[in-house]
This record gives structure tokens, sequence and C-alpha cells, in this order.
């Protein structure tokens, strides 16, 4: 008899270490949000293509922290890499990015989803003081690549394309 007991018991407790698993499974995590997954399309591993077709590099974008961050890591085989880190802020309603490579840029970027696309304003200072802005705009499309359009506009104001790219799923 003080087996069964012992054997109800065990039973009893996985039952309810089961169950509060369960429960843990479905409580929203800080960075559950609708608004914090709207840039998991750019998130895989990826081939990037100039408008030509070559390669340009590879990316790989990945969800850490807790599931609040995207983490980038960008390369090619030139020995250029660079990588961000992408985060939604909720009470600012905004997602930034913040960019560092290996020729030294640091970019800090802020926007959000307009329409389909993620769009990320921002602006560097040059060591002379000459202000260049940035607008980086990524479209899904409906083939599973990723447009990355990202765009330059210096003192005359007129937006020159510096990169244009598409992802590939490797």
């Amino acid at each position: 008899m003080h087996t069964t007991m012992q054997a109800k018991l065990v039973a009893g407790a996985i039952v309810a270490m089961s169950l509060a698993a369960d429960a843990a499974d479905t409580v929203a995590g800080p960075c559950d949000s609708n608004e914090h997954r709207q840039f998991d399309f750019w998130m895989g591993d990826w081939n990037v293509y100039t408008p030509g077709g070559k390669l340009a590099g590879v990316n790989s974008i990945s969800r850490e922290y807790g599931g609040c961050v995207l983490h980038e890591r960008y390369s090619t085989e030139r020995g250029y890499a660079g990588e961000s880190l992408n985060a939604y802020d909720a009470g600012r309603k905004v997602w930034h990015q913040t960019w560092v490579d290996t020729d030294g840029t640091l970019l800090l970027l802020e926007g959000g989803l307009r329409r389909e696309n993620m769009v990320l304003e921002g602006q560097v200072v040059g060591p002379k003081g000459e202000v260049t802005k940035h607008r980086i705009t990524w479209t899904p499309n409906a083939d599973g690549t990723v447009r990355q359009h990202w765009e330059t506009s210096e003192k005359q104001g007129a937006w020159t394309t510096a990169f244009d790219g598409t992802y590939k799923r490797k």
C-alpha cells in the first residue's frame, strides 16, 4: 500500500509539472507582440545578390535575447563584415537598428513598418562635419526573397542608391 501511495504522488507531481509547463508556454513574453514580430520576414540565413546577380555577401539574421533582438551578421569574400542589433522600442513605438562594421562605421537607424516594408532612417556626421542621411528599406517579396534598398542623401537632398541587394535563402 505504501508503494501505491508513492506511485500516486509521483504521478500527481508529473501531471502538476506538465500543467505548469503548458501554462508557461502560453504566457506571453515581453517581446511577443505583433509589433515585435514585424521584422521576422528578414530572419534566416541568406546569400545576398546585386541587381546583376553577383553574390555580394552572406547574411545571417537570428532572434536573440529572449526573442527581443534581431542580430544580423553580414560578411563578404573581400573581408568586409558588419553586424547590427535590431529591436522594437515599445515605449516609443519605433524600430531601432545599430550597425557597426570593419570600416569603422557606426550607423543608428530608426523607423518602422510602412505597409509591408520595413523602413529605417538615420544620419552620420563625418569627420569634417558633413551630414549624410541614410534610408534603408527592406521589402519581403512573394517568392520568399527580401530586397534591401539602401539610399543616401547629402547636402543637396537627392537620394542615391548606396546598395541594392536581393536576399535569397541558403
